[in-house]
């Protein structure tokens, strides 16, 4: 089922399409470490993507790939059916990738309202004459935006913190405000880099809940990065496991959990 060129249905009726993005051979070096080692996966439409991996398996260094912030020295990256060349991560931006960060990535001085509208920089185009007088097109884009940013926030339910300043909210929240940043963007693929890391088992929960709420209603292809394997084998359609800048393992959470390599290198026993 995995193999169908054209997608697949879920066991729970999602709809899987085709593939979206393939990264081929991907090696990444830092002087003489090798963080990558000619790793190929591909990511398909709708799905939720896992990538596992050890601390220090490259995990979060192939997620800088997949999101412009690093360039390969070897391999290649298929985005939509054509080879990217080489980007920062405002033209990957502008392809439709949006990402969270493990270190929480926002403004501590701003309110939550305001650090989500910075996530919609993409859709404002309005010149700066317009926008210093905030008249015509400029009026029209605020407006159009705040609409947007109030849809996404009540989707994740912080109504009652959208004006407190991001820097006196607990770790949970903050958490949820930045993928509401990255969901302002409109995303047609999702970069979460541990995404339930620090949180507490509701919160955990509630993260869980969204991120299954965002593939399901948005349609929004995501790629995760996550230590919880709890977490990974609930939520995820397939998983890429790493260990030491190379691929271990590649298949659904049941073929994975059941891989005598992943499980000698990351798991240590397989999960029932």
């Amino acid at each position: 089922m995995l193999d169908a060129p054209e997608g697949y249905t879920t066991e729970d009726g999602r709809k899987i399409g085709g593939v979206v993005m393939e990264m081929k051979n991907i090696t990444l070096r830092f002087g003489g470490v090798v963080a990558i080692k000619d790793i190929s996966f591909d990511i398909r439409e709708g799905e939720i993507r896992a990538i596992i991996g050890p601390n220090g398996a490259g995990k979060s260094s192939m997620l800088n790939v997949i999101s412009g912030f690093y360039n390969p020295q070897e391999g290649e990256v298929w985005y939509k059916g054509a080879k990217r060349p080489p980007m920062k991560p405002y033209q990957v931006a502008r392809q439709g990738i949006a990402r969270t960060f493990q270190n929480i990535a926002l403004f501590d001085g701003m309110s939550v309202l305001d650090n989500i509208m910075t996530g919609r920089i993409r859709q404002m185009n309005a010149g700066l004459f317009s926008q210093a007088l905030w008249k015509g097109r400029a009026e029209r884009e605020e407006v159009e935006n705040r609409g947007a940013v109030e849809k996404i926030i009540d989707f994740l339910e912080i109504q009652h913190i959208r004006k407190t300043p991001v820097g006196r909210l607990p770790y949970g929240l903050k958490k949820r405000v930045e993928l509401a940043r990255a969901l302002a963007a409109e995303p047609s693929i999702l970069l979460l880099d541990e995404p339930m890391a620090g949180m507490n088992v509701e919160e955990k929960e509630d993260m869980s809940r969204f991120v299954l709420d965002v593939n399901d209603e948005f349609g929004t292809t995501i790629v995760l990065i996550e230590h919880d394997m709890g977490v990974v084998m609930d939520l995820s359609d397939r998983v890429v496991v790493m260990d030491y800048g190379r691929k271990i393992g590649d298949g659904t959470p049941d073929e994975v959990r059941t891989n005598q390599a992943v499980i000698d290198a990351y798991l240590g026993v397989a999960h029932d």
